[in-house]
This record gives C-alpha cells, sequence and structure tokens, in this order.
C-alpha cells in the first residue's frame, strides 16, 4: 500500500497531523523504491560514499530514534548509534529488507506515540543528543526529520535510477 502525497490544500486537524502525513508519506515512497529494486542491488552502493540502499534504511530507522525517543524525550537507548560500525552506516550480513522495514515499521509506530504525546511547542529533555545546545521543540525535530527523510529518498531515486528500478515524480 502507498501512502498518498499529502496535498497541501488537504485539510488537516492540527499542524503534528500534518508532519504525520509527511512523514508516512516518505517512509511509504521509502519502502516503494526498496521493495522495487532488483534484490542484486540493495547491499550494492552506487555511489562515491559508499552507502547501501538497505544501509540508508536502516539509517533513517535510527534517525527517528535517535532524534525523537532519544533526543527529545530522553530515553534511555542501549545503542543510538547502532546503524552505524567503524564510522560508517552499516547493516549486518543477516538483516534482511523484511526485517529492516519491519524495524522501521516499529520506529514508525513509537514514533507517533511520541509526537500524540507532546505539543509542538514543547522543548525537549536534556541530553547527550543535544551537546551543550538547549534542547529543541518537537516542531523543530520533525522539520528536521521531513528533511532528513525527503533528502535521503531524493538520494534514493539516483541509486534507483542508476540500478534500474523506480524513481519519484
Amino acid at each position: 500500500m502507498t501512502v498518498p502525497f499529502p496535498e497541501p490544500t488537504a485539510a488537516a486537524g492540527s499542524r503534528a497531523e500534518v508532519f504525520g502525513r509527511y512523514l508516512g508519506y516518505f517512509r511509504g515512497q521509502l519502502a516503494v523504491r526498496l521493495r522495487e529494486l532488483p534484490a542484486g542491488e540493495l547491499r550494492r552502493s552506487r555511489l562515491p560514499s559508499g552507502w547501501t540502499p538497505l544501509e540508508l534504511l536502516k539509517h533513517l530507522t535510527f534517525v527517528e530514534l535517535r532524534w525523537l525517543e532519544w533526543g527529545f524525550e530522553g530515553r534511555g537507548v542501549p545503542d543510538p548509534w547502532g546503524d552505524r560500525r567503524d564510522d560508517r552506516w552499516y547493516v549486518a550480513p543477516q538483516e534482511t529488507l523484511d526485517d529492516l522495514l519491519a524495524a522501521l515499521s516499529a520506529q514508525a509506530e513509537r514514533s507517533a506515540r511520541v509526537i500524540a504525546a507532546h505539543d509542538l511547542d514543547e522543548a525537549g529533555q536534556p541530553g547527550e543528543r543535544w551537546g551543550d545546545a538547549p534542547p529543541a521543540t518537537l516542531e523543530r525535530v520533525l522539520f528536521h526529520l521531513l528533511q532528513e527523510y525527503a533528502r535521503h529518498v531524493g538520494q534514493l531515486d539516483i541509486v534507483s535510477e542508476l540500478a534500474g528500478g523506480p524513481t519519484g515524480e
């Protein structure tokens, strides 16, 4: 199932609902691109930076975890940088597309609960995520997540096009 583009003219009950719609759209676009890529392309890099489509998927899952749970809510997270090894994105050989998409879906559910539990103007909890800076508001965190998804799904479009897979508009 694909999530329709959240048209700017579509009525929404709140700003948080708008953020949720866009996050859902970009997650859905990510899944569509990955499912339609040839299997041999999922662990192959076509870029000088060296990342693979599966690594990008895992990275975006951890981005949500880092910004919303570890950062904004200040929860203890066992390994907030679990998408990295040796300062690079990393996917273990046994991790599959289905496993990683399930992890993204589970993270999306946790993220939705965080968003529903807080006002957009609420500042996050102080913690390691922020360094010496004051915690960001939920709205700023969500805006950051949207730019991460938009940028990375756009990058995946290029990789997918090079691999003969689907692209966006």
